[in-house]
């Protein structure tokens, strides 16, 4: 353990769960790391993944957005791809891109799709599948109002997913934004994993969720206050 990490852990109690304003001074209170790092959400959900009614997955738009520049790729054709350039998309293709992905590019973070393209996109499943870039209906990547999209994805509109062993990660600020906008990105993202709660999931939905930095020790949080009844 490094001395920055250390002089982290010290701050914390092993024992204690924290609301969530407490975590976001304690984070701010770390030594800082030499560059400017995310703020990350872990959250363990009392699902199964291995079955497809209790998939978790969604978008959130955050209030003062992530913090990081995205890459927006568009599949579309005629007007719709006039429009996501015109949004600000940073590629806009259809079977050209599709290609140059099948030869091994990946030089973008989101990827946005027209549903009349998705006949050819859904082909890209083993390239773009494994790194969760597949758009989805459900995230809202698969949509008609591609400029819309593309301009909340700039904004600060954040994809979460459940992973296999029934965790959710997602990044929701930068270590530098003020402490009342890391909460209010935090507190967004969480109570968008709430309204997330497949029907058939049973039991406690919110396991456990901590936050940390990308160089820091995790913070556990106290759930009560994000549970609904």
């Amino acid at each position: 353990m490094g001395k920055r990490i250390a002089e982290a852990v010290k701050l914390v109690d092993r024992k204690k769960k924290y609301r969530l304003n407490e975590a976001v001074e304690i984070l701010k209170k770390f030594p800082k790391a030499k560059f400017d790092e995310s703020v990350d959400l872990s959250i363990k959900l009392g699902v199964d993944p291995k079955h497809s009614d209790q998939m978790v997955r969604g978008t959130v738009s955050l209030p003062h957005g992530s913090g990081k520049s995205v890459r927006i790729l568009v599949f579309a054709d005629g007007e719709q791809a006039t429009a996501a350039r015109n949004g600000g998309a940073d590629h806009v293709g259809f079977k050209d891109l599709i290609q140059k992905i099948k030869d091994g590019w990946f030089e973008f973070d989101v990827v946005i799709s027209t549903p009349a393209a998705m006949q050819e996109v859904r082909k890209l499943g083993r390239e773009l599948g494994p790194k969760g870039l597949m758009p989805n209906p459900k995230t809202g990547t698969v949509t008609e109002d591609i400029a819309k999209t593309v301009k909340e994805f700039q904004a600060g509109r954040v994809e979460f997913k459940l992973d296999k062993a029934a965790n959710v990660h997602v990044s929701v600020a930068k270590l530098s934004f003020e402490g009342r906008q890391i909460e209010e990105n935090a507190r967004a993202a969480l109570e968008a994993i709430v309204k997330a709660r497949p029907a058939t999931a049973k039991g406690n939905y919110l396991e456990c969720v901590v936050l940390s930095a990308t160089m820091s020790p995790g913070i556990p949080i106290d759930i009560k206050e994000f549970i609904v009844a």
